[in-house]
């Protein structure tokens, strides 16, 4: 859910409400995007978008930044490797190729496939082999990096003295059983549509999930935004409309936005249930936790494209571990895990931002003052983990008439896990996968009792999706 994807921007205009909008081309495939958050976006420029929201504007500069890297691995490499000789009449050295964004040729960036080229990959495997002399453990925070580095094997292709664990960062897994319990009492009304992105309608509550409520004749739906659900309010003002709005920093701008427009729209038939969870908090749990094993972060790239890293920097410094700000494709990774050993070998601590190409220091300050104006900062409790101060977002006082919580008093509703799930050891880097004694027997993704096995970005998904045990 924390996923962007990127895009370039093939038209832009203007919704009746005034919200700056546009056409973004995926490789063909053209969708409706919010561009209020990227103001200076023009036709031609490519984004990252989240759940129908362009969340920053990508620099091809920056973009080229890994491949520059990977040259000067190169350079470094021939001071300690030996070089086979070729002649001009030969042509260029086998796996080279003039298009290749590394210099061998300026090709246009397509912001994906370039992050995937397997020599590079190895380039990098090389550079890591060649800096550890230790053990280290590592722990990437969003479940997408999880789900990247299990599916390409990068795991397995680094030296066996680096661990990777893998983080909270799925803001489905770390939903808490009794708001899935409070989502399906409130869509089980019948004046009710409840509305959800697609990974929330199989998460398993104590008995069951919002597909089964759907089965039974709730009128559950799936959307692509936010802004959906606000326009389904105005078009059923006999119904109520509920929005599921979980996610981390990186979904709650567009959730914001949808509130915000819905003030605006003077609609009073239009509310959230509200499951926002903040990164910082999290990692200070982990890293004052008495069995912290973690000895660096790869930091998410897209919560950190909206809020920026600053806030990281304090944390680095109280207990003194590299944080590296790292995007999401094999190449990012890598380059990610480099710059943390790097840091770790030579006794740094700080933050570091390799997805320069999308992050800034700073974040997207647009996305943020809306956040400051709809959210405030408020206790949250988080699945398997527990309760952690100051770790989620709530509605302001001023937004308190669009709480689905309060309007169809669900509050008090409690929910008790299942004793059998070790998600939370999982999410706190205590715990692999196929650690659990239910893995892929009794907890499967048809028949989830966690939801990091259902979650597109939840780890047990990834470990089972991708064969790393035979059951």
């Amino acid at each position: 859910m924390c996923l962007g994807v990127p895009g370039q921007v093939v038209r832009i205009e203007e919704s009746a409400q005034g919200i700056p909008m546009g056409k973004v081309s995926f490789g063909g495939i053209t969708k409706d995007v919010c561009l209020a958050y990227v103001p200076d976006a023009q036709v031609g420029d490519f984004v990252v978008v989240h759940v129908g929201f362009a969340i920053s504007k990508l620099d091809e500069e920056e973009a080229r930044q890994v491949f520059e890297f990977l040259r000067q691995m190169e350079e470094l490499a021939e001071l300690e490797i030996p070089q086979p000789e070729y002649a001009p009449e030969d042509g260029p050295p086998a796996g080279t190729d003039p298009g290749h964004p590394l210099g061998r040729g300026e090709a246009d960036m397509k912001f994906v496939d370039e992050y995937r080229n397997e020599a590079d990959a190895q380039k990098l495997v090389q550079a890591i082999r060649r800096v550890v002399t230790r053990p280290w453990t590592l722990m990437e925070i969003c479940g997408g990096q999880t789900h990247t580095l299990i599916k390409f094997g990068i795991d397995h292709m680094l030296p066996p003295e680096v661990t990777l664990v893998h983080g909270p960062g799925c803001p489905v897994c770390v939903t808490p059983l009794e708001l899935i319990d409070k989502a399906m009492a409130i869509a089980r009304r019948p004046e009710v549509i409840f509305t959800s992105f697609g990974d929330m309608l199989r998460v398993p509550g104590s008995q069951a999930d919002l597909l089964s409520v759907k089965a039974e004749g709730g009128d559950v739906r799936m959307v692509y935004s936010p802004l959906d659900a606000v326009k389904l309010a105005q078009k059923h003002p006999d119904r109520e409309v509920v929005f599921f709005a979980v996610g981390f920093e990186t979904t709650a701008p567009a959730n914001a936005m949808a509130v915000w427009q819905a003030r605006e729209l003077g609609l009073t038939n239009f509310s959230i249930l509200c499951s926002h969870v903040l990164v910082p908090p999290a990692m200070e749990a982990i890293l004052g936790s008495p069995s912290n094993q973690v000895q660096g972060f790869l930091a998410a790239g897209h919560v950190c494209t909206v809020m920026g890293y600053w806030e990281y920097e304090p944390i680095a410094e109280k207990y003194r571990v590299p944080i590296v700000v790292t995007g999401f494709e094999p190449l990012d990774l890598l380059q990610g895990i480099y710059m943390t050993l790097k840091a770790l070998e030579e006794g740094r601590w700080g933050v570091e931002n390799q997805y320069t190409r999308s992050v800034s220091r700073s974040g997207n300050e647009v996305a943020q003052r809306l956040l400051q104006q709809v959210f405030q900062p408020c206790d949250r409790q988080w699945r398997g983990i527990g309760l952690i101060p100051n770790s989620g977002y709530c509605l302001r006082p001023e937004f308190a008439a669009f709480d689905a919580e309060k309007r169809f008093q669900v509050e008090d509703v409690t929910a008790q896990e299942s004793p059998l799930c070790i998600a939370g050891q999982i999410m706190q880097g205590l715990k692999k996968p196929h650690e659990c004694s239910v893995f892929g027997t009794r907890c499967t993704p048809e028949h989830p009792l966690g939801a990091p096995m259902v979650s597109s970005e939840g780890a047990c998904a990834a470990y089972y999706q991708y064969g790393r045990v035979t059951v």
